[in-house]
């Protein structure tokens, strides 16, 4: 079972000089991408318990389009493990004009991770879908 969202950074996301993206928004997305996975599997929204690896690869800036995709690649009796991936698939164009942007070829990976998240036993409603 995968899921995915895109969205586009915006300025309110930009943390550092130069529009740089806080590389915490990346985990936000993956929690989100995470939710709806476990809400597909189980019903329920789960908890996110730990991440056992993180990768920043590339900078994320303001403008940027960011696709999160997460996918279950284990299930345990209340645990499923997960791994994720953030692309960027759009990258703004601020050399050409305040409103030019590039669909990207081929999407950068800018962040990779591993994690855990829980659903206690009561709240599983076996949706599996």
């Amino acid at each position: 079972m995968k899921s995915m969202i895109r969205i586009r950074m915006s300025m309110h996301d930009a943390h550092y000089g130069g529009n740089l993206v806080d590389g915490a928004k990346m985990l936000q997305l993956f929690g989100d991408v995470a939710t709806e996975l476990l809400i597909r599997h189980d019903g329920d929204e789960g908890l996110f318990v730990a991440y056992e690896s993180v990768e920043f690869k590339a900078p994320v800036y303001a403008g940027d389009f960011i696709e999160a995709v997460g996918e279950i690649t284990e299930v345990g009796n209340s645990s499923r493990k997960m791994v994720f991936e953030a692309r960027k698939v759009i990258a703004p164009r601020p050399d050409i004009n305040e409103s030019a942007c590039d669909v990207l070829a081929e999407p950068i990976v800018v962040c990779r991770a591993a994690g855990t998240c829980v659903v206690p036993k009561n709240k599983q409603r076996g949706k599996g879908e």
